[in-house]
């Protein structure tokens, strides 16, 4: 990314916790705790979907690859937040703030992307069974999720230029706890309207695309299982679609409050309520909602911590 040359602000300074500063402690314990709970969680999904070969198949494959997209999502974003709750000045240079919306925008337009793929997934194996190992190969999901990486990628480089090339002269002060587009615009001396139309144009691809494939997809997935003769068979059909509708109207509902608006809506508290949930507590919850209440996937946690378990013994 080539930055702009000559730039009176060299940092931003982060004012999102400056109204809570008797509970800055307090706030980094939790979110410490939160934390690690949701990189064990990660970890643990991770490692068991590598080591139980019952899990090699592509629903637990987009899962894997989900768990490390939100790993790294968090890893970007939530341990500069943790030292800056004990620092006296909450400060990021230009290009580390550059380098962080890039990264977050990369992961997240990534994850919407995948967040596609999986319901393809469903799609195929609940409309298409028969052809289900032909249709959804390990080619064939490798290309998707190397496509969602592609397309996180451009977009991140797109929004991410446009808005380190605006110039940034006077105040470096951003109301937020990371480098998220809106603050970040805000602070800027002058941006045209060409590219605040081009980031919202971006911004709503990116949602309204993958959105649309899901309910294309949950449209024929739902008509399938109202087909099903049992209603025990529809039951479990669409048990395995209510994890991901779940995610999905968690991830889309946030992303499209915080993106798909005018930027004279902003709002600096608002945004920071709703940004603290998809950044700390969805990636907490989305590997319970998707595994840890999986019973498939809970045996086979028990499984390979049996033969961990069982291992020094032999």
């Amino acid at each position: 990314m080539e930055l702009v040359s000559e730039m009176v602000v060299r940092e931003f300074v982060f004012l999102g916790f400056s109204s809570l500063a008797g509970l800055q402690q307090l706030l980094f314990v939790i979110f410490l705790l939160l934390y690690l709970f949701t990189l064990g969680t990660n970890a643990t999904i991770i490692s068991t979907i590598v080591l139980d070969r019952a899990l090699h198949t592509p629903m637990y494959f987009f899962l894997a690859v989900l768990s490390c997209s939100e790993t790294c999502y968090t890893f970007i974003i939530v341990p500069k937040m943790l030292v800056d709750l004990l620092a006296q000045k909450k400060s990021i240079s230009f290009l580390g703030c550059a380098v962080q919306m890039f990264t977050f925008l990369f992961l997240g337009c990534s994850h919407s992307f995948l967040l596609a793929a999986m319901g393809y997934d469903r799609y195929v194996a609940i409309c298409n069974p028969l052809r289900y190992t032909v249709l959804m190969g390990h080619g064939v999901c490798v290309g998707l999720v190397a496509a969602a990486c592609a397309c996180g990628f451009t977009v991140a480089q797109i929004i991410t230029s446009l808005i380190f090339h605006l110039p940034f002269h006077s105040s470096n002060q951003l109301h937020h706890f990371f480098c998220d587009i809106s603050p970040v615009l805000k602070v800027a001396s002058c941006h045209t309207n060409l590219s605040q139309i081009v980031i919202f144009m971006l911004c709503a691809l990116v949602l309204v695309i993958p959105l649309s494939l899901i309910l294309v997809s949950y449209i024929h997935i739902i008509s399938a299982i109202l087909q099903l003769p049992s209603t025990s068979g529809r039951y479990k059909a669409f048990s395995t679609c209510a994890s991901h509708l779940m995610v999905v109207t968690v991830h889309y509902g946030c992303a499209s409050f915080i993106y798909l608006r005018p930027q004279s809506n902003y709002s600096s508290s608002q945004d920071a309520l709703i940004s603290m949930s998809y950044t700390i507590l969805t990636p907490l919850f989305n590997p319970m909602i998707y595994s840890l209440r999986n019973k498939e996937f809970k045996s086979a946690l028990h499984r390979v911590v049996g033969r961990m378990i069982s291992l020094p013994q032999h």
